[in-house]
């Protein structure tokens, strides 16, 4: 038996004293309220109302169990309604400031056919981390290695200048003796200053022979895109972050880095509810598949804004300096783009 539903029929019928006009105010039919009414004598053992032809008569039992069964309705009507009103309250969730402001767009408007209101906190991994751990956002999507990843995301290389169809090689940025003006760098965004990323990146450097400096870190991704279109030097980014920023993004030649991903719940939840729910908006929004592959072959070249694939990783050798068509050191365009097979 539904106590409460029960109740609500018991305290409309004694308020009104009609089983007809009772039932009508309390959104049921007659016979609803009366085997309702029924259930609830047998429940208590005794009987509740007095039937006659026209009225429905409150016993002495009935009337001393009235006020009990009010309270009891008038607490599951708060209950409801406090559970519509966190139904309906925003979940406040740290997203990456990767993700561009048409990204996260689609992702609140993704969660709102969803019936969930979201409200986004933007913020770099360290900040992510600490705001789902003080509690205050119910869920942040953080920065994890790969083998830890929901979601996985490709990073290469960005350039201004169209590196043409091949891979960009960091070793192509070591300064030369003829070499004249600044050294070329490498910008890593605050997403990306994260040891599963830099230290592999920070390794190369070192092996490859470029200078500390050569890599570096951007407090500010406006700055270091300004350096890339200005100082014609390189960003580590995703394709779907070069697209946005109307850069050519191609695959490194020695390293494939990836950006992984995890929700993190506050209050030790756990947020495989959240992941059912919002994964596939999520994985868009990151630039991930909604699987939580990375959204394309990490070792394909893509040109923003076509999403040509230029180098399937089938084995096809598309550089043809690998096969001696070229001199060893390329030509100018080929060392300012960094596309050009590395000496050895």
């Amino acid at each position: 038996m539904d106590l409460v539903a029960a109740s609500r029929a018991f305290v409309s019928v004694g308020e009104h004293g009609s089983f007809t006009v009772g039932a009508a105010a309390a959104g049921m039919s007659q016979p609803v309220a009366s085997r309702r009414v029924a259930a609830l004598e047998e429940h208590v053992g005794e009987r509740l109302f007095e039937r006659t032809s026209r009225r429905a008569v409150l016993t002495p039992f009935g009337r001393d169990l009235l006020p009990s069964a009010r309270a009891l309705v008038r607490a599951a009507d708060v209950l409801l309604h406090e559970a519509e009103t966190a139904r309906r309250r925003p979940w406040r969730i740290a997203m990456p400031d990767v993700c561009g402001t048409v990204a996260l767009a689609r992702l609140v408007a993704d969660a709102r056919a969803l019936g969930i209101a979201l409200d986004l906190r933007v913020a770099p991994p360290a900040e992510r981390l600490d705001l789902v751990r003080t509690r205050q956002v119910r869920a942040a999507v953080l920065a994890v290695p790969s083998d830890e990843a929901v979601w996985s995301v490709p990073l290469g290389v960005a350039t201004a200048a169209d590196p043409g169809p091949r891979r960009v090689w960091l070793e192509t940025l070591r300064i030369g003796r003829a070499d004249r003006g600044p050294a070329r760098r490498l910008w890593i965004q605050p997403e990306d200053d994260v040891p599963h990323v830099r230290d592999p990146l920070a390794r190369l450097r070192d092996a490859i022979g470029l200078r500390p400096a050569q890599f570096a870190a951007a407090t500010d991704l406006t700055d270091a895109v300004a350096e890339v279109l200005y100082g014609d030097d390189l960003l580590l980014c995703s394709p779907a972050q070069a697209t946005g920023l109307g850069l050519h993004w191609r695959p490194m030649g020695e390293l494939s880095p990836v950006r992984g991903f995890a929700l993190g719940a506050a209050d030790g939840g756990d947020p495989a509810g959240t992941v059912s729910r919002l994964g596939r908006a999520l994985a868009h929004c990151l630039g991930a598949a909604a699987d939580g592959t990375p959204a394309g072959d990490a070792h394909t070249g893509t040109h923003a804004g076509t999403g040509t694939e230029t180098e399937t990783g089938t084995g096809t050798e598309t550089d043809t300096s690998r096969n001696g068509n070229r001199n060893e050191n390329g030509t100018d365009r080929e060392r300012k783009a960094g596309t050009c097979t590395p000496a050895h």
